[in-house]
């Protein structure tokens, strides 16, 4: 899988919690990130404007303006990934944050080790330039030409299955819901059954040779997640 170079990432930070922010912060500078800190939502903007972050790490309650307003601020003024955290977990929340333009989303308490692996989920889709190579495990993405190739294959791909798969192997190794794939593949105004993502897994399994499951592997009561080496 892709490798992505830590030392060239800045991460911004922002929660009215310190014993939080200190906690992630000191994570994440462990891992080689450069990480700026803000505490309410005035000096999220400024700080965004100022250090251009890869990465925004970003709580929805916050003093001063909301979450969603500053993400909402932040993604009119620069690229960047913000990833939101919230104490609550509500759909309306999650739809509100997407919408105005956050790529994930996370609930507290969370664990380290899967805010890492969405960090590096995020670098992976919007920041591919920061990678050592271009491929994921035995995949490798050609998005100009819509092409995937597993192992040196071209893979016979529909533009559906096409966006599938380039999805979840933009976040290898988290676990996606059913709700979260439909969203992000077929768009939030999908009006089908929910049962065609398992349709589609199982194209692409098919397409694949993946007959045991071990790539595309299924997450009993909650989705789907990729595994490469």
């Amino acid at each position: 899988m892709p490798l992505v170079n830590n030392e060239q990432v800045n991460i911004l930070v922002v929660d009215d919690e310190e014993s939080i922010v200190e906690f992630i912060k000191m994570g994440l500078e462990g891992e080689g990130f450069t990480v700026y800190t803000a505490f309410d939502g005035n000096e999220a903007v400024n700080a965004a404007k100022a250090v251009n972050p890869h990465i925004v790490i970003l709580d929805i309650m916050l003093p001063g303006i909301s979450g969603f307003e500053v993400c909402s601020e932040i993604k009119k003024a620069i690229k960047t990934s913000i990833i939101m955290l919230t104490a609550r977990d509500e759909v309306d929340d999650r739809v509100k944050g997407l919408d105005l333009g956050a790529d994930d989303y996370m609930v507290k308490p969370f664990s380290f080790k899967e805010l890492i692996a969405r960090i590096n989920a995020r670098l992976r889709n919007n920041f591919p330039e920061l990678t050592t190579d271009n491929s994921t495990g035995g995949f490798n993405i050609d998005d100009g030409a819509h092409e995937i190739y597993y192992l040196g294959k071209l893979l016979d791909l529909t533009p559906t299955e096409y966006n599938l798969l380039k999805y979840l192997l933009a976040n290898v190794g988290l676990v996606l819901s059913k709700t979260t794939i439909l969203e992000k593949v077929w768009g939030f105004d999908f009006n089908g059954e929910a049962n065609i993502v398992e349709v589609y897994i199982r194209y692409l399994r098919d397409k694949i040779g993946d007959k045991e499951h071990n790539i595309i592997r299924t997450v009993r009561g909650v989705g789907y997640k990729v595994i490469v080496q």
